[in-house]
């Protein structure tokens, strides 16, 4: 889907490449600042670094140039809010999606360094967040200013809004809350989420959709204490049993979900589709390395990248019930409970999914077992169809800027993504320049800083990219 660079463009892209060279420094700099700020947002003894991390990039963002840029209020931990008018009649409006707080992380953890005082060694930035999700956020700073250099504007091709959360990294339970209040302020024509990654070094790719997710726990009670196993035992239900036989029937023997309905109206693989999955240099064993797991296993008819990427699943998270102690006791235990997942794809809604499923554990659960089934907050899934024109832009982009053949892949987790589709109406779209080995979440983790300037470049493309799609698709 990308093209080969025109003349005009080529000229566009060295001075993009030149603009950016020239402000590395600074702009590395100015980065690792924000990366020294622990913005950890599950910690409440550093909600007031989550405030500083919030105001430090607000303060950066109308250096930048963005007209505003101000801190945003939630009952947890705040977000930034900034937008750009482009002053163009009939302008597209993007608003990018982000977030600036960061997992916890501590040198005993296993870090070779300072998690909070970042350090550049082989062409790698290392520190928390300096690729989930600061790096990500930050490049577009350099883009816009790169943007604006090359075109010769003072403001940007599209009216450019910026949404940074503050507590994606403790489940985001504010997220939809904020949107919500301030619909109209963000709305957009399109969504861009830059917090998510690529394939490999080698392969730049764009993921074109996430999973949604619904969670719950069962509880099962049956006798109303522990009692003896030869006194009662084959005369009374068990609900450590019952727990067994409700796993055991999640799945038929081709490994597809037997709740009924499960399966309607999901949005099916097309066979285009799988032939863009099958073009990426998938190595099963390295795959199954990395999962530290010894077989592929999944839903029958279905590659591994098909089962991860563009399949629902129901997951047993936890089983637990009865003596967990040496030895034995024999007894039939007074309760049991069960921990389940379920990923879910395009055409299906979690509230939906939990109706189905409380009523299959309702139906499958014996006499003389009480239960209740409590859920969690469900993520719903997203997906952007790969006819989209901006998609087709940000693909342009990315190849003008990587000067190679974009990919495509999906995202087999979750994230608030979801929620700026539903509330805003807009597709949404992923740019992201991560790759696996960049260690989220982990020890150690550090972004490739070639691929952070080609973030950087891609967005530099990218504004100027959507204004005229948009402007084609009008006439």
């Amino acid at each position: 889907m990308s093209t080969t660079p025109d003349s005009a463009v080529q000229t566009t892209s060295a001075q993009v490449r030149a603009y950016i060279e020239q402000h590395r420094a600074a702009f590395l700099d100015d980065l690792a600042q924000w990366l020294r700020i622990p913005s950890v947002s599950a910690q409440p003894e550093h909600a007031a670094d989550v405030r500083r991390s919030a105001q430090w990039l607000a303060d950066k963002l109308r250096g930048t140039g963005f007209p505003v840029a101000e801190v945003l209020d939630t009952p947890g931990a705040p977000a930034v809010y900034a937008e750009w008018p482009s002053g163009e009649p009939g302008a597209p409006t993007v608003l990018v999606y982000g977030h600036h707080d960061v997992q916890p992380a501590a040198r005993e953890d296993g870090w070779h360094t300072d998690p909070f005082e970042p350090v550049i060694a082989d062409g790698r930035m290392y520190g928390r967040g300096a690729a989930d999700d600061k790096g990500q956020v930050f490049f577009h700073t350099l883009g816009v200013r790169a943007h604006l250099a090359a075109t010769g504007r003072t403001a940007p091709a599209v009216n450019l809004k910026l949404l940074i959360e503050g507590e994606e990294e403790s489940g985001s339970p504010h997220f939809r809350a904020l949107v919500e209040e301030h619909a109209e302020r963000f709305a957009a024509d399109v969504v861009i989420v830059s917090d998510t990654g690529m394939w490999s070094e080698d392969t730049p790719t764009v993921c074109t959709g996430m999973r949604g997710l619904a969670e719950c726990e069962i509880q099962l009670h049956g006798p109303d204490q522990d009692i003896h196993s030869g006194s009662f035992g084959g005369a009374v239900p068990n609900p450590a049993t019952a727990a067994a036989r409700l796993v055991a029937a999640l799945h038929d023997d081709d490994r597809r979900v037997t709740v009924p309905g499960f399966y309607d109206g999901i949005a099916e693989l097309t066979d285009a589709e799988r032939e863009l999955f099958a073009e990426l240099p998938f190595d099963e064993a390295e795959w199954l390395r990395t999962a530290k797991s010894r077989a592929a296993h999944g839903e029958a008819g279905f590659s591994t990248l098909e089962r991860i990427w563009a399949r629902p699943t129901a997951e047993v998270n936890g089983i637990g019930g009865g003596y967990q102690g040496p030895g034995g006791k024999t007894i039939i235990p007074a309760s049991a409970m069960v921990k389940l997942s379920f990923r879910l794809v395009a055409g299906q809604d979690p509230q939906h999914i939990e109706k189905l499923v409380t009523d299959w554990v309702a139906s499958r659960v014996p006499a003389g077992i009480r239960h209740r089934v409590t859920w969690s907050a469900g993520t719903r899934p997203c997906l952007t169809p790969l006819g989209h024109p901006a998609l087709k832009a940000v693909v342009r982009a990315m190849g003008e800027a990587f000067g190679t053949k974009i990919r495509f892949t999906r995202e087999g987790g979750s994230g608030p993504a979801a929620d700026l589709q539903d509330v805003l109406a807009a597709p949404v779209l992923f740019l992201g320049i991560s790759v696996p080995s960049d260690g989220w979440h982990a020890p150690n983790e550090k972004v490739e800083l070639d691929l952070l300037l080609k973030g950087v470049e891609t967005t530099a493309h990218l504004w100027s990219d959507l204004a005229a799609t948009t402007a084609h698709a009008a006439g």
